[in-house]
C-alpha cells in the first residue's frame, strides 16, 4: 500500500463544527475522536475537543483536522500540517529522518496511544508535518 499525503487542518475549539460543515459540502464518511477517548487531554476542559477527525469523500478527497490544545500555539492562516501516513515503515521512517534535519521536533516518532507510530515536526522551511506509520486514511480501524 502506498504512503498517502494528506492536508491536516488545525482549529481552536471548533473542529467539530468545521468538519460537519465540510461533510455537508463534500459528502462522504466523517469520523471524529475526542482527546478524552485516548486520555490525551492535559486540560480537563479540553476532554471533549476533537483530537482527530477525518473526512473521506467521494472521488478520493481526504483531509483531516483537530482542535489545537491551549498549550500549543495557534495562528489562523498557519493552522495546517501535511500528514504522511501508511504502513511502509522503512519508507515513512526514511521521510521522517530526512524531514527531521534542521527541524523542530514537537513529538518524536514513537508508539502512540492509538497503536501506530506517530511523530510531528516543523521542518527547516517552516512547514508542519505529521507522520503516522501503521494506519491509513483509506482503512478505518476495527472497533472492538
Amino acid at each position: 500500500m502506498p504512503s498517502i499525503l494528506t492536508p491536516y487542518l488545525g482549529f481552536r475549539d471548533n473542529t467539530k463544527e468545521a468538519m460537519e460543515f465540510y461533510h455537508s459540502v463534500f459528502g462522504g464518511e466523517l469520523t471524529m475522536s475526542r482527546y478524552a477517548d485516548f486520555g490525551m487531554n492535559e486540560d480537563p476542559s479540553e476532554a471533549d475537543k476533537i483530537m482527530h477527525s477525518q473526512l473521506v469523500a467521494p472521488g478520493g478527497l481526504i483531509f483531516m483536522a483537530a482542535d489545537t490544545p491551549k498549550s500549543m500555539p495557534f495562528t489562523p492562516g498557519d493552522n495546517y500540517s501535511v500528514s504522511l501516513s501508511g504502513r511502509d515503515v522503512d519508507e515513512l521512517t526514511g521521510y521522517w529522518n530526512k524531514l527531521s534535519e534542521g527541524a523542530t521536533i514537537y513529538a518524536p516518532l514513537e508508539k502512540a496511544p492509538w497503536g501506530d507510530s506517530f511523530g510531528q515536526l516543523r521542518d527547516r522551511f517552516g512547514v508542519s508535518w505529521m507522520v503516522n506509520i501503521g494506519g491509513s486514511p483509506e482503512e478505518p480501524t476495527a472497533q472492538s
